[in-house]
């Protein structure tokens, strides 16, 4: 374990990186655990009703089932501040799939074939799953995640887009996603003591464990959440889910450990999900694509029993200039799951209405599409005037034409055919907000000269543990070789989940502080018995958040060619390039693996992914892997990321603005606007399926 001196900004390989390949890292359901028993979910198989009768009998009577838990018999749960994690409590079904009761069994094999044993009766009612322009349940939440204004208002819309030369608008639209972690949601629990001890896959125990603290009625002390490994989350492990509920409810109702793992069909159902949109850009703009009006109306859903608002339209707010803008957000209450966070939730859909607008206005224009957002770059936050921190999208967009060969691109649409593919490009820009939050770590030296760093950080395949061991080995000014750094257990100092792109900015300012401390109470000895410092940094994050100065965000650029099939609308993304202002690097290994993961979820935003509801049942059709497409290698056959440099001093001690979210950001608008470029073919609704392209490549063939 050896860096270059000056680890931060040098690539490195993951410190795991062994322990993963060879299956030696252990995950939530596979640390070893003497007497360990098995729970399985039992789901409603109607939308919503009340349930009037549960025979478990044959369940029971099955050899080496302990426990069939329902609402007339599982453990009180207390403190109902999360509706969805309030398990087997109440009669009642508010979406098809809802876990109404648990089965707990010897083996995993005897709980899944009990679960199918158990029988209901139900009372159902009438349901509402589908969501149009026109609900009747539609209304304006009192603000849209995590805590933006609802709607806003920025000189007079109506006026400026009417008295705009050329005008867009459009609706586009959006459907469900599903997150899709590879490791399944999953925990391990065990009572001892009555001290709670759960392996759980999250991303960051500490909100955890003070859920859990209080469903349980203990203190928070009592309970202990580990995490060491995560094998993935895109959002949907960024709050406790109901594996972690589940398997403490019957580890405590057994008295025994318990393991539950969701298999990859109820996931779809129990974890959240991108909410579908419907989204009404309008842009107005002089005859050289100068906007002068903005406006971006989106609608989305949540479900009865918790209020979920997209950010939707908060991505238009900050992006490009205009002095007449409008902003809004509708949303209505269906009898479907709650849908919750998904990488870059908010900015993903809305970046696609947006760019998608801003590709029409420059055809629209005849203006070309990279100049088009540069004569609309703003100088100042576009709604509340405050200079930003950094703002390079020009840089970025600039650097990436350069890159791609955008000059040599024919602007003519559907004009460069090779054989029976039809060429094209297209481009987009990307934004995220650059934040960071309280945190906590310790640095310990030992008399042999060795350092441990501790902090209760996620790494979810990120790379986050190597980045802050980089961080470490800088601050401490120690050899690489004589730092290690814990993470993934709440006995560790706390720190907030692995999201929103704020982890390592985050995690990253309590490391330095912790390991600077450290310095200052050391000066060049080497203390003859562990000498530890705590730090936390809610001093410093509370005034930079409370700090009105500056608006801090990220921004990008993406460039993609693809190819389509005259014959059969067949799709490939040939090339697809990003160049990013993010701020400081940390890793270039890790931060170009988050990179190109998100762009590829953007490929697979475009082209393949698509969550189908069946309106009578309330519940998704393609709710497996087989079913539910997604991008494959196959799909990517030339991906790059590329980041110009960026020194900004109005973040935190690092400079760091995250990298998780950005690379999907833009991505699905860049591939329809390079579809566009190549067919003709506008497609506003997601996916660009063959059967939205044939009509239109089949004419533009002749």
């Amino acid at each position: 374990m050896t860096a270059p001196t000056g680890a931060v900004g040098q690539p490195h390989t993951r410190l795991e990186g062994r322990e993963k390949v060879t299956g030696t890292a252990r995950y939530a359901v596979e640390y070893p655990v003497d007497g360990v028993v098995y729970a399985w979910p039992v789901q409603a198989s109607v939308v919503r009703a009340g349930i009037t009768r549960l025979d478990a009998d044959e369940a029971l009577a099955t050899p080496g089932v302990l426990a069939v838990l329902w609402y007339a018999n599982a453990p009180r749960l207390h403190a109902e501040s999360d509706v969805d994690l309030f398990l087997l409590q109440r009669p009642e079904v508010h979406f098809r799939g809802q876990v109404v009761a648990l089965v707990v069994a010897e083996t995993l094999e005897t709980a899944r074939e009990a679960a199918g044993r158990v029988r209901l009766d139900y009372d159902t009612l009438p349901h509402s799953t589908v969501l149009t322009e026109t609900h009747p349940g539609l209304y304006r939440p009192g603000h849209v995640n995590p805590a933006y204004p609802t709607d806003t208002f920025v000189g007079d819309f109506e006026a400026g887009f009417e008295a705009a030369e050329v005008r867009v608008d459009h609706t586009y639209r959006t459907p469900a996603y599903h997150n899709n972690p590879m490791e399944p949601h999953a925990a391990t629990a065990q009572w001892r003591d009555g001290e709670l001890v759960l392996h759980d896959s999250n991303q960051g125990s500490t909100p955890v464990v003070g859920t859990l603290a209080a469903l349980f009625d203990v203190p928070p002390g009592s309970v202990r959440v580990i995490s060491r490994h995560v094998g993935g989350g895109f959002g949907s492990k960024g709050t406790p889910r109901c594996q972690s509920v589940l398997a403490a409810m019957a580890a405590r109702a057994v008295d025994r450990p318990v393991r539950l793992a969701l298999t990859r069909q109820q996931q779809f159902s129990l974890v959240g999900y991108r909410t579908p949109t419907i989204q009404r850009i309008r842009l107005g703009a002089d005859a050289d694509g100068r906007l002068a009006a903005i406006a971006h109306d989106a609608i989305s859903q949540t479900s009865t029993t918790t209020e979920f608002a997209e950010q939707t339209a908060v991505y238009t707010r900050g992006m490009y200039a205009a002095p007449h803008r409008r902003t809004s957000h509708r949303i209505t209450r269906l009898d479907v799951p709650t849908p919750s966070w998904m990488r870059a939730p908010g900015e993903c859909p809305g970046s696609f209405a947006l760019e998608s607008a801003m590709d029409e206005l420059a055809v629209a224009c005849g203006v070309d599409p990279v100049e088009l957002r540069i004569r609309n770059d703003a100088v100042v936050d576009p709604e509340d005037g405050r200079p930003y921190s950094s703002r390079n999208l020009v840089a970025c967009l600039r650097e990436g034409a350069r890159r791609f060969g955008w000059a040599d691109r024919d602007p003519t649409v559907g004009a460069d055919r090779r054989g029976r593919w039809l060429h094209g490009s297209g481009v987009a820009g990307s934004s995220y907000p650059a934040r960071a939050g309280a945190s906590s770590a310790s640095a310990q030296a030992n008399p042999d000269g060795t350092y441990l760093v501790r902090t209760n950080a996620a790494d979810i395949g990120t790379g986050a543990r190597t980045a802050l061991w980089q961080v470490a080995v800088d601050a401490l000014g120690a050899p690489a070789d004589r730092v290690r750094v814990q993470i993934g257990d709440s006995r560790l100092p706390w720190a907030p989940v692995a999201g929103g792109s704020t982890g390592m900015a985050s995690w990253s300012w309590a490391v330095v502080k912790a390991c600077r401390e450290l310095r200052e109470r050391l000066g060049d000895r080497t203390p003859t018995e562990e000498v530890r410092v705590e730090a936390n940094t809610t001093p410093e994050t509370g005034a930079l958040t409370a700090d009105p100065s500056y608006a801090r965000y990220a921004f990008g650029a993406h460039f993609v060619q693809v190819r389509v099939d005259v014959d059969s609308g067949e799709i490939r993304v040939g090339r697809m390039l990003g160049v990013f202002g993010v701020g400081r690097v940390v890793n270039p290994t890790t931060t170009r693996s988050q990179l190109i993961g998100g762009m590829t979820m953007g490929i697979s935003m475009a082209l393949h992914e698509e969550g189908l509801l069946d309106p009578r049942f309330g519940d998704w059709v393609n709710h497996d892997l087989a079913t539910y497409h997604i991008t494959s290698n196959a799909d990517v056959e030339r991906i790059e990321a590329h980041w110009v440099e960026e020194d900004d001093p109005h973040l935190g001690p690092l400079g760091i603005k995250g990298v998780g979210e950005i690379g999907i950001v833009g991505s699905a608008a860049a591939v329809t606007n390079a579809v566009y470029h190549a067919t003709g073919v506008r497609v506003r609704e997601l996916p660009v399926r063959l059967d939205k392209l044939l009509a239109g490549v089949t004419a533009l063939a002749g």
